[in-house]
Order: C-alpha cells, then sequence, then structure tokens
C-alpha cells in the first residue's frame, strides 16, 4: 500500500465577527496563529504544513515569523473553497483543516483523522471529522452548536443546527453529538467540492458539510473527548494566555 502524503492547511482570515484581527494577538510572545502552526508542525503527523491567509497583514507577519504561508483570494464562500485553492497545485493525497485560532491543537484528533483514510484501503471515505456527546439541552437546542446524526458505524446522516433526532415522547433513544469543525478530506474530494453548486440543504442551514453529504459523499464521524479550546472572544485570549503560563 502507498504512503498517503499528508499536509496541514490552517486558514487565517483577518475578519472575525466576534474578534477581528483575533489570530495576530499575542499568546507567549509570538502570534496566536503561529503558535498553532507550530504546534501542527510539532505533531510530525504532516509531510508539510501551511497557512493560508487572505490579508496582507498577516501574510507579512507570518514571513516574518518563518511560517510557510500562502495567498489566497477574498472571494471565498466557504473553508473548502479557500483550501481547494491552495492545495490545487500541491501534490497531496489527505488534506487536513486546522483552525487557526486553536494553539492547543490536538494531536490525538488529528491522529485519529488521518487514521482514517489509512484504514480505508478501499478509498470509500471522502471526509472526517470529529463529533463530541453533548447532554445540556440548553447546548442541544442552542442553534450556533451544529448537531450532528450517525449511522451505526458513524459516518455521518445529517448535520442541523437544529436539535437531531428529535425526542417525540420527551427521551431520546441515541446520544446527542455535537458537530467540531475539523474536517481531513481525500484531495479529490475537496477539489469536487469547488465544482458542485451550492443545494436546498446546504443554503437552508449555512452548513457546508451538507454539500458533500447532498452530492452524496461519505463523511467519517470520529467520536472524540479532547474538544478544542478555540480563541473567538477577548475572553477566550485570556483564557488562553493563563493556560499557556
Amino acid at each position: 500500500m502507498n504512503k498517503l502524503k499528508k499536509i496541514a492547511v490552517i486558514p487565517a482570515r483577518y475578519a472575525s465577527t466576534r474578534f477581528p484581527a483575533k489570530l495576530i494577538q499575542d499568546l507567549g510572545g509570538k502570534p496566536v496563529v503561529v503558535q498553532t502552526y507550530l504546534a501542527t508542525v510539532a505533531t510530525h503527523l504532516f509531510d508539510e504544513v501551511l497557512v493560508a491567509t487572505d490579508h496582507d497583514i498577516i501574510f507579512d507577519l507570518l514571513k516574518e515569523h518563518n511560517v510557510n504561508v500562502v495567498m489566497s483570494g477574498h472571494h471565498h464562500e466557504s473553508g473548502s473553497d479557500r483550501i481547494a485553492e491552495v492545495v490545487k497545485n500541491i501534490e497531496c493525497d489527505i488534506v487536513v483543516n486546522v483552525q487557526g485560532d486553536e494553539p492547543f491543537v490536538s494531536k490525538s484528533n488529528l491522529e485519529s483523522l488521518i487514521q482514517v483514510f489509512e484504514n480505508d484501503v478501499d478509498a470509500k471515505i471522502d471526509l472526517a471529522s470529529l463529533m463530541f456527546e453533548i447532554k445540556d439541552a440548553e447546548i442541544i437546542n442552542n442553534p450556533n452548536n451544529v448537531k450532528v446524526v450517525v449511522d451505526q458505524k458513524l459516518k455521518a446522516l445529517y448535520f442541523s443546527r437544529s436539535a437531531i433526532p428529535f425526542a417525540r415522547d420527551g427521551k431520546s433513544y441515541v446520544p446527542y453529538y455535537q458537530h467540531i469543525g475539523v474536517y481531513a478530506y481525500r484531495k479529490n474530494a475537496l477539489l469536487d467540492f469547488t465544482k458542485w453548486k451550492m443545494k436546498g440543504l446546504e443554503a437552508t442551514e449555512k452548513l457546508e458539510q451538507l454539500r458533500y453529504l447532498e452530492y452524496g459523499r461519505t463523511i467519517q464521524m470520529i467520536l472524540t473527548q479532547h474538544i478544542g479550546i478555540g480563541i473567538d472572544t477577548k475572553e477566550d485570549l485570556e483564557k488562553a494566555r493563563e493556560m499557556w503560563e
């Protein structure tokens, strides 16, 4: 069996609704996105790690820190589109999307994502992603938390902002799972995504992963206990600085 070539791409947009320029804030003497890059490189799981940004400020800053960075377009509607542009001319088999605002990236989660494809000798799985069990009703019903339902082999059946499944008699007979937006893709599935038009489910829920399901692709979910620590607010940044110390 040929060894799969694996790369990690860290999307780094300058704009952020809740915390603009969060990726260039200082964490332990370096910008957040630099610490994320270094942590990803330190896992030794990838043949190459690169950052994809749409902004000159981030690009120049990362160059100063000797980060492997490329400029991507401003026009992308989704993370898949941005990553696809960057990897289009890179020779690789598997692409892992690492969030730029997660400097405490979990090596075990990344290993689990890669393992899916190394075990998939017939190449039937197109994407892999993460989920964790949730029990709090407020979290389950919050539309900002994306839920996923899976089959017996943990393949995704559907993603929704709604509470799925709906407990008709007040009791669910399966766990509720929240999706973590970290993906590993086969490169060809990622490139195919950019050729497909958005369909109704994606347009309704505003969830790009539904496009893959609508076009018949397979998403393997992995149940994890390691929930990433993202930096979405100034309060998150302060907590991250305390943890870093």
